[in-house]
Formats: C-alpha cells, structure tokens, sequence
C-alpha cells in the first residue's frame, strides 16, 4: 500500500513539474545556453549606482555566472579556443546590468543526448551450445 501511494505522489509531482513548463521557459533556458556556449554577442556593464556612471563593460561572446550575489564572473571569448576571464566584486554600490545585441536563434523543440564513448563498457556476447 505504501509503495502505491508513493508511486501516485511521485507520477502527481512529475506531472506538475512538467506542466509548470511553459514555452518561454524552453526558450529562456535555450538561449541562455547559447550564451554559454560563446554563440551570442552581449554586452555586461558594470554601473556605480552611486554616480550612474559604467565603471567596467565588456562586449563580445560571453558567458556569464551570475551565481555568486558577491561575484560576477565572466568569461570572453577572444578569438578561437582563447579566453579572458574578469571577476567583478559586486557591492551594495554597483550593480550589472547584460545585455543581449543580437539575439539568438533557437529551437524551443532542440535536444539532443549525447554517447561519451570513453565511459561504455566493452563486452563480448558469446554463445555456448
């Protein structure tokens, strides 16, 4: 009886997951990892709130975390496989703004599954009589 409930409670939460999906989600989450992957010219100003004046920007293909509230880090593409990495200390005097200057083409439909073929096993299927 129990492992029934949890079934039902966990297939309910799969279905609100999914649904709570909307087709902007898809889109923001798409274009963002374009952005990531060096593939959209943006631009990231650093402004003195204080002054409003931009203290720091970089333009080009660029990445950005934003995931440190005390830290901004962001990685330039410069040219092929060369990269410029800045660190922004954030204060409660600055704040960033990024900016996207071309836009992206994406596909809200795109996936893809990738084989790392590094990791699969080898094996021999043999048949005895």
């Amino acid at each position: 009886m129990k492992k029934l409930l949890v079934a039902i409670l966990l297939t309910i939460a799969m279905a609100v997951t999914l649904a709570g999906c909307t087709e902007a989600d898809k889109v923001s989450y798409n274009v963002s990892k374009e952005a990531d992957n060096f593939n959209v010219n943006r631009r990231v100003a650093i402004i003195n709130v204080r002054t409003d004046k931009v203290e720091f920007e970089v333009i080009g293909r660029i990445s950005v975390d934003t995931s440190d509230k005390n830290k901004l880090v962001i990685v330039a593409e410069t040219a092929k496989d060369t990269y410029k990495k800045h660190l922004v200390n954030m204060t409660s005097w600055n704040m960033y703004v990024v900016e996207d200057l071309e836009g992206a083409q994406v596909n809200k439909y795109k996936y893809e599954v990738n084989y790392m073929p590094e990791s699969i096993v080898p094996f021999t299927v043999t048949e005895s009589k």
